[in-house]
């Protein structure tokens, strides 16, 4: 079942708007529906998600699709150097990433940070960074 935002979610103290990003910059959705995230840690709700309309999955599709052109024409050079910045950015900001994770899907810190027990490692599943 849907469940819609009332108030709207700008207007909920610590409730974040999650919405579409097509092409660009966030959008918003324009259906006037979405839906509730919930922390699972806590089990309280942290977000709204908009829900799409038929037209914006249908931009959404022409955008990436149109994304996929112009990424398929970019040196593999270039694209490695790319990544190779990604996982750098990802590295220095790996503190800044964790707590995101953190208060959008309900991880520990420390499991959102990728260390182990010890706290000498990092996992690929947590930053896209690996350290051994």
């Amino acid at each position: 079942m849907t469940e819609l935002a009332t108030p709207p979610v700008e207007e909920r103290a610590g409730v974040k708007r999650i919405s579409h990003w097509i092409g660009g910059p966030d959008g918003g959705g324009r259906s006037g529906r979405s839906g509730v995230v919930y922390n699972p840690a806590t089990g309280r709700q942290s977000g709204a998600v908009d829900f799409a309309t038929v037209e914006e999955v249908d931009e959404a599709v022409q955008a990436a699709k149109e994304a996929f052109h112009r990424w398929r024409a970019v040196s593999l050079a270039r694209r490695a150097e790319l990544f190779f910045n990604i996982r750098e950015l990802l590295h220095e900001r790996r503190e800044e990433v964790a707590k995101i994770l953190t208060a959008e899907h309900g991880k520990v810190l420390s499991d959102a940070i990728g260390r182990s027990r010890a706290g000498s490692r990092w996992s690929s599943s947590a930053v896209g960074c690996r350290r051994f």
